[in-house]
């Protein structure tokens, strides 16, 4: 990912400000996102692909047809760091980049049956602990937890990330 700046907001930090830090909560999420990738890092490690090789499969998997640009939107991540990770799934075949027919210039990309099988491989594995989280909470928490997540999103990305969302897949 792309190092960011900090805002202005942020520069004096919660202890100069007398803001309460939510300790608690901070390292939950690192446990929490710890474990939620530690499964499939494992898998990915057996083809030598790493997190974001995971995160482009998952994307391409999710919206078929999907171009650079949009990727690189999604993913925040530079071209530079785009272009290696997307190589490396084309030429062991879990990718495969499409020549756009309304804009030549532009490439699709769509995942092939093997990278349709690792994706969902990852991805079900994600569900198991996902589900069996919500299992322990009480009905209808899985919106709590989606409009917690949801609220950690910047706020000049959330209306992007619900449209991306609310969009047919």
């Amino acid at each position: 990912m792309a190092p960011t700046q900090p805002r202005p907001d942020d520069a004096a930090g919660p202890a100069a400000t007398g803001e309460a830090v939510p300790y608690d909560l901070v390292e939950l999420l690192f446990f929490a996102y710890r474990d939620f990738v530690g499964g499939p890092d494992l898998i990915l490690a057996e083809y030598g692909f790493g997190r974001a090789h995971h995160r482009v499969l998952h994307f391409v998997l999710r919206r078929p047809g999907l171009t650079i640009a949009e990727l690189l939107d999604i993913l925040k991540i530079t071209k530079q760091s785009l272009n290696r990770v997307l190589k490396e799934l084309v030429e062991t075949g879990f990718v495969e980049q499409r020549t756009g027919v309304q804009d030549k210039r532009q490439r699709h990309l769509h995942a092939t049956p093997a990278g349709q099988d690792l994706a969902l491989r990852l991805v079900r594995l994600q569900a198991r602990r996902i589900n069996a989280a919500l299992g322990d909470l009480a009905p209808g928490a899985a919106q709590t937890v989606a409009l917690y997540l949801a609220g950690l999103i910047d706020p000049s990305e959330r209306h992007k990330v619900q449209g991306f969302l609310a969009a047919p897949r």
